[in-house]
């Protein structure tokens, strides 16, 4: 059984870390562009604080929550516009933001058990919101740790990050228009701490083994393959490499390699939308 109380333990934390990077900025830092293109340290905040202010909405008024995607002028710059929208001084903002993540918890954890969401295409469980939220918290906490040149610690959070990047195998597959993989794939990651996690069967011919860290940060496309200790065994396991995402809607671009591929290999094919697309609910 899904510990809920747990998982929103974990989500407060990885927010709270988040926190600590940009509470001390001074104005300057909050507009700093952040490697997602056209977005400041604001903006990443403000979309987060967007997010969970629809998914709050989502969790007690699905009324108010299909309304607002209803009225969205282009729902192709859902993100964009949300996230401009929840735009303030940082003072201002932090505190939004602060006042929605909390609101955020105490709705999911009312939600009656067995009963799902509506969000954006799909429906989903609390637990499910919140193991989104934590991918992308800490996915738009890796863009902000970027910019500030700040390395963060690996967390055991990192679980559920990989966890929801090996259910959205054949999600990656479908959203680059390819099809569904028929192989099964087996993944090994080196948790932060030394143990093994490991998803799939273990007799699947296919495989991902490498570094925790390095898969979170491939299946939310904050590196390119290729800058990371990733090795992929069989033909499944390779081309999902160059198409895994963790998150909903359409492809982002992902990140350009800062490394050349090594002598016979290759980089891979980059989309044209920038990784902003990550932050699709």
């Amino acid at each position: 059984m899904v510990d809920l109380p747990a998982l929103l333990a974990d989500l407060a934390a990885e927010s709270d870390q988040l926190d600590a990077l940009v509470a001390g900025l001074p104005p300057e830092g909050w507009a700093r562009p952040t490697p997602a293109p056209g977005w400041t340290v604001a903006h990443q905040i403000a979309h987060l604080a967007w997010t969970d202010h629809v998914a709050r909405l989502a969790a007690t008024d699905a009324e108010a929550f299909y309304a607002s995607v209803l009225s969205a002028p282009d729902p192709a710059r859902l993100v964009d516009d949300g996230a401009e929208s929840f735009l303030a001084p940082p003072a201002e903002l932090l505190a939004r933001w602060r006042d929605g993540r909390a609101a955020l918890a105490s709705a999911l954890a009312a939600v009656p058990p067995g009963e799902k969401m509506p969000w954006y295409g799909t429906r989903m469980s609390p637990a499910s919101m919140v193991t989104a939220r934590i991918m992308e918290t800490w996915a738009h906490a890796e863009d902000v740790a970027d910019t500030l040149g700040v390395t963060r610690p690996a967390t055991a959070r990192l679980r559920h990050i990989a966890h929801l990047g090996f259910r959205t195998l054949g999600h990656g597959f479908a959203a680059h228009g390819r099809p569904a993989p028929t192989a099964p794939v087996r993944v090994e990651l080196t948790a932060p701490h030394g143990d093994t996690w490991t998803f799939g069967p273990a007799d699947a011919a296919d495989r991902v083994t490498g570094p925790a860290l390095d898969f979170c940060l491939l299946v939310t496309q904050r590196r390119h393959r290729a800058d990371l200790s990733l090795v992929a065994t069989g033909p499944t396991a390779d081309e999902w490499l160059d198409v895994a995402q963790a998150f909903a809607g359409p492809p982002g671009a992902g990140r350009e390699p800062t490394t050349a591929p090594p002598d016979g290999g290759r980089a891979a094919a980059v989309p044209d939308r920038d990784e902003r697309a990550g932050a699709t609910p």
